[in-house]
């Protein structure tokens, strides 16, 4: 196989899988906007959030600035050499770091070094199933605020005074629990992956690759279907909604696997993904030329999406400050208000709440704002740009 080429369609495939969100999640959100309460919080969320979608498209510039953990799945023929086969991977990754479609992701865990090319111990992360026929490669770009709300539960357990034991309703209670606890957190509406059984490893291993299913597909165990339609329509009555403003939307899929498991233990998995649901696949002969694109639309990147430079403005009351603001408008804003800044601002992500908290001074924020971001930034000679650039999550 001709590695150089492997590379080249894999740097295509992240690029695919940063920038634009599959055709079964795009109809899924358009949907559930389209029902949202006119002039709502949640209306207001997901309008955001669709828009965002379009211009991610239109640029071909990553959809979320954080562009995850990357996963690959690969089946692969006995005859290829699975070592040259990463080494291919590493080096598209590397490329698409250098090109903005990746962010800085990969940190060492004991000296909190940014290896600058989202390759590490670890990084990526990539399962080889080795059996005949042609390669298939998967991909999945998981977020660290959606990673934070993913848990594990073992049963029996109590949920609100009631002992639910080692079951289908326990399981079910399980997964309602999290998404309760959740409470718009991991960036909702959010999709839900499940293992039921395994051990504590191969239960995550197992919840996380439900998300290479489609969310039209039926689930093969008639048990576990039920469950999945169960729990959809439970969830979204929670009025969690959007971003845990309220709404209809709160969950836009939930997939649900069973593995045996050891007599006294009972897992139940749940790996939670966000709406920025990036999830991508390419078929290959063995020489590495391109058969088909996976969870693709025909034609989808043949016509280069309608740019918009712009965003609507929510409708209803908005609250409208210049910086520098005064502790009197602060804590005059009330939960739920939409709030319309101009003027200067600064960013900051852990170590500066770190230093303010402990008591450290910054004298130019001192009565500004810090949206917290972590942007995808990309050097060019001696200037920065920012490719993409939302609100984050922090310790």
């Amino acid at each position: 196989m001709d590695i150089q080429k492997l590379s080249e369609t894999v740097l295509e495939l992240i690029r695919r899988t940063s920038c634009t969100i599959p055709p079964d999640v795009h109809e899924m959100l358009e949907l559930y906007k389209k029902l949202e309460k006119g002039g709502s919080r949640g209306a207001m969320a997901m309008d955001l959030i669709m828009q965002n979608i379009q211009m991610a498209a239109s640029r071909f510039r990553p959809v979320c600035q954080d562009t995850g953990y990357l996963t690959f799945y690969i089946k692969i023929p006995p005859d290829v050499d699975t070592g040259s086969f990463k080494k291919g991977i590493e080096k598209a990754v590397a490329a698409a770091t250098e090109g903005g479609y990746l962010r800085k992701n990969s940190v060492d865990s004991l000296t909190g070094k940014n290896t600058g090319n989202n390759l590490g111990a670890g990084t990526p992360s990539v399962h080889f199933d080795v059996r005949e026929g042609n390669i298939e490669i998967r991909l999945i770009q998981k977020g660290g605020g959606c990673e934070n709300v993913s848990v594990q539960y073992k049963l029996p357990a109590t949920f609100q005074g009631k002992l639910f034991g080692r079951d289908l309703e326990g399981v079910r209670a399980c997964v309602l629990n999290a998404v309760n606890e959740a409470q718009g957190k991991g960036c909702a509406p959010g999709f839900l992956g499940v293992c039921v059984g395994g051990d504590r490893a191969t239960g995550y291993a197992a919840a996380k690759k439900q998300f290479l299913r489609k969310l039209d597909d039926t689930n093969p165990v008639p048990q576990l279907a039920e469950l999945e339609a169960q729990i959809m329509n439970e969830a979204n009555q929670l009025d969690i909604g959007p971003v845990g403003f309220g709404g209809k939307l709160t969950i836009g899929g939930c997939k649900i696997t069973a593995m045996n498991r050891l007599p006294a233990s009972y897992y139940v998995t749940i790996a939670y993904m966000c709406w920025a649901f990036r999830r991508r696949g390419v078929v290959l002969d063995q020489k590495g030329e391109v058969l088909e694109w996976l969870y693709h639309a025909p034609g989808e990147f043949e016509t280069p999406a309608e740019e918009r430079d712009y965003f609507s403005m929510p409708s209803g009351d908005i609250i409208k400050l210049k910086t520098p603001v005064t502790e009197e408008q602060i804590r005059s804003l009330k939960v739920g208000d939409v709030v319309l800044l101009t003027g200067r601002i600064f960013t900051g992500r852990d170590a500066v709440h770190h230093y303010l908290y402990n008591g450290g001074e910054l004298d130019p924020i001192q009565n500004s704002v810090i949206y917290h971001c972590g942007p995808v930034v990309q050097q060019e000679g001696d200037t920065y740009r920012v490719l993409a650039a939302g609100p984050t999550t922090s310790t």
